[in-house]
């Protein structure tokens, strides 16, 4: 894919954790799934948070923000490991991409009250 006519562009980092550069490679990699599905994605932030407080489960959450030409989309996953959590969000960033993509597709193809009243008023 041709990336330099419409740069894309992926912010990592970390909240009470130290971001490995295998890490930031790590998410960078699977953010670029992202972009497949919208060409009109503007920004990708994923943040890193380690909470040593919360039970061993919950203990890394990672939040994505998606930047697109509409409403904004927000997503969190906690989870045990870090690039565990990192890939649960971006596989819930993808199915939230998907799912507003059938939308509009299925908004597109829909009929409209207005486009019946005026089929009706030119066949009377």
């Amino acid at each position: 894919m041709n990336r330099q006519n419409n740069p894309q562009e992926v912010i990592v980092s970390g909240i009470h954790l130290e971001l490995t550069p295998s890490l930031k490679t790590f998410v960078q990699d699977k953010a670029e799934r992202l972009f497949r599905h919208q060409e009109r994605i503007i920004r990708v932030r994923v943040e890193l948070e380690c909470d040593p407080k919360q039970a061993v489960a919950h203990r890394f959450t990672a939040k994505g923000h998606i930047q697109i030409y509409g409403p904004d989309m927000n997503a969190s996953v906690s989870s045990d490991e870090c690039h565990k959590a990192t890939a649960m969000l971006i596989d819930k960033l993808d199915r939230m991409l998907e799912r507003r993509a059938h939308m509009v597709k299925a908004k597109r193809q829909h009929v409209r009250v207005a486009d019946l009243e005026e089929a009706a008023t030119v066949d009377t």
